[in-house]
């Protein structure tokens, strides 16, 4: 099995606030960017053969600024990555700038049901995803990994991955806590946090 690196991207003010980003474009804070300076100092102590990796992330911006700072922590090109529009967060589409609170307020019924059963309910609106379509977007990438791999990548994404290793029940799995200033490495039974 390679060697498979999870970052999630560092802070961005939506993170700070509890606003629902899914797959809206927003930037990394200061915060942020020194997680991601963290996990690039940690990963440039574990990783003595980095240009022997595979490096790809997310399109969005805050896991290209993550990985950019990473690589230049690890004394790489900061551009030496491609990214995967596999790996991009769940899709919250209509529900996307809204903190949880504010939905509820707004759509009581459809909150608690999503609370319910987050593994199958889907957002609403165009391009709305459930935790079962993101899992199978993120498992279908798992499984074309042929070669070490460090990628940038989102809370979404890390969960269906560890859930799927861990054989965590699917109702846990959008609740499992995903820290921005970790880094997390895949094993052939269990995820182990760096």
């Amino acid at each position: 099995m390679p060697i498979i690196y999870l970052v999630r991207h560092g802070q961005t003010d939506w993170n700070a606030t509890l606003r629902l980003q899914g797959q809206e474009d927003t930037p990394l804070n200061e915060t942020g960017r020194g997680q991601a300076r963290r996990n690039g100092q940690l990963l440039a102590d574990l990783v003595a053969n980095g240009q022997d990796f595979d490096f790809v992330a997310s399109p969005l911006g805050r896991t290209r600024e993550t990985m950019e700072i990473i690589r230049a922590s690890m004394n790489l090109p900061a551009a030496g990555y491609r990214t995967d529009d596999v790996l991009m967060e769940i899709h919250f589409a209509d529900w996307q700038g809204s903190t949880w609170d504010e939905l509820r307020a707004k759509q009581p019924d459809e909150i608690a049901a999503r609370f319910d059963d987050p593994w199958n309910t889907v957002a609403p609106g165009p391009g709305g995803e459930s935790f079962a379509m993101l899992s199978a977007r993120a498992l279908g990438w798992l499984e074309q990994v042929e070669s070490d791999t460090l990628v940038v990548t989102h809370g979404g994404i890390i969960r269906c991955v560890m859930g799927h290793i861990e054989k965590t029940p699917e109702k846990k799995i959008p609740l499992v806590n995903i820290p921005q200033d970790r880094v997390f490495l895949v094993g052939e039974t269990s995820v182990k946090l760096l």
